[in-house]
């Protein structure tokens, strides 16, 4: 954990605020126990209707619609089917590059950005292709590209785009205008390897990292600030993480047995690899901290990682009282994060527990495109809380 005095990165949003989401379960992940398959929270639409209109009640700014090709729910399907449902929730829709032609994708995005007024966002997933195993290099071209079009598409009178995966693209605009006209949803995206990184400081606007200790969280954003920089961009950061909320630490902590009581190693290998990306090096580099944790999966005070025993993905969660985690928001805040995707298990009973105890006393603000589509030309002001000291 970070025991100096610091300054914040530089980001594109100044203040201490930040964008509160939730996590949906269009994967098929979502149980009371982990290690174990739960009949009682299958991955159906209605099951994932009632997490997202959960959220949408309790105030929640953004909710994750994952991607992946295992039993669940599409992304644009589903959130097109859920957008007339919903009054207030921006939805944070995975979409894997490369499996949607992409002036085809920007119009399917448009048309959803239309539907929901504006309270779309985009996670760009640079993965293989479901059934593929593909060359680094060339799955960092296509993403390029596809965010490239995306983008023309977006903000030009005509896509003009010639590419080494897509060739030459030329198309009127207009059929792909979003309700976003200063630029279009924002691009939030995650990946540790550098190929990644560079996509993401070159092209998105919220750089997402999975939990890790402190020191090695604020050394990933120094890097990405650094990389952005050379581009003349600034971007904020985000972070994916669970948590669990109690009244008391120890209600908190003896929680984290009781989602490993039922635990199965043999079904919980099963549930980890059936997703594409349980050999990600984002994977792997969690697998390697866990190693570092006491017998309890503790790596740092209030950061358990035994959920990545169990599950591919973010593997670890913020346990603690409300005013803990508090603390421990505001701490991240401070270094610069502005985006938290949280989730609990099961997630409804988790949400509410959130929305009770903490989603009233965060500043919570809706990141936007206003704040900084136009690249930066010096650095923001560093934050002087002093929580660091």
């Amino acid at each position: 954990m970070l025991t100096e005095p610091i300054q914040a990165v530089a980001i594109r949003t100044e203040k201490r605020v930040c964008e509160v989401a939730w996590f949906d379960d269009l994967c098929g992940g979502d149980t009371a126990y982990l290690g174990t398959i739960d009949p009682a929270r299958r991955s159906d639409y209605a099951h994932c209707a009632d997490i997202m209109k959960t959220a949408d009640r309790l105030g929640f700014q953004n909710i994750l619609l994952p991607t992946s090709y295992v039993v669940g729910q599409e992304v644009l399907p589903f959130a097109g089917a859920m957008a007339p449902q919903v009054k207030n929730i921006s939805m944070l829709t995975a979409i894997r590059t490369g499996e949607i032609h992409p002036p085809m994708l920007a119009r399917h995005l448009a048309t959803l950005d239309h539907m929901l007024e504006g309270r779309l966002t985009i996670n760009i997933i640079n993965s293989d292709l479901p059934g593929l195993k593909e060359d680094h290099e060339m799955r960092y071209k296509r993403c390029e590209e596809v965010i490239e079009i995306l983008k023309q598409a977006w903000t030009q009178e005509r896509i003009e785009f010639e590419g080494d995966i897509y060739g030459k693209i030329s198309l009127p605009a207009g059929p792909v205008k979003p309700y976003q006209q200063n630029g279009g949803p924002l691009l939030y995206f995650g990946g540790i390897s550098p190929g990644s990184k560079e996509v993401c400081a070159k092209y998105c606007d919220v750089f997402l990292m999975w939990p890790e200790p402190e020191d090695s969280i604020y050394e990933t954003m120094q890097d990405m600030s650094e990389r952005a920089a050379r581009h003349g961009r600034t971007i904020d950061f985000g972070l994916r993480i669970h948590v669990i909320v109690r009244e008391t630490e120890e209600e908190a902590r003896a929680y984290t047995k009781t989602l490993m009581s039922k635990f199965d190693a043999e079904v919980a290998e099963h549930l980890k690899h059936r997703t594409q990306d349980s050999k990600s090096a984002g994977v792997l580099r969690q697998d390697e901290f866990r190693k570092q944790a006491d017998p309890d999966d503790f790596i740092e005070p209030m950061l358990w990682t035994g959920i990545g025993r169990a599950r591919s993905g973010c593997g670890g969660a913020i346990v603690g009282t409300p005013d803990q985690i508090l603390e421990k928001m505001h701490r991240y805040m401070d270094m610069g994060i502005r985006a938290f995707i949280l989730s609990g298990y099961p997630l409804i009973d988790e949400c509410e527990l959130f929305g009770k105890h903490l989603l009233p006393h965060l500043p919570n603000v809706k990141l936007s495109v206003e704040q900084g589509r136009t690249p930066a030309t010096t650095p923001s002001t560093p934050l002087t809380t002093g929580i660091f000291t």
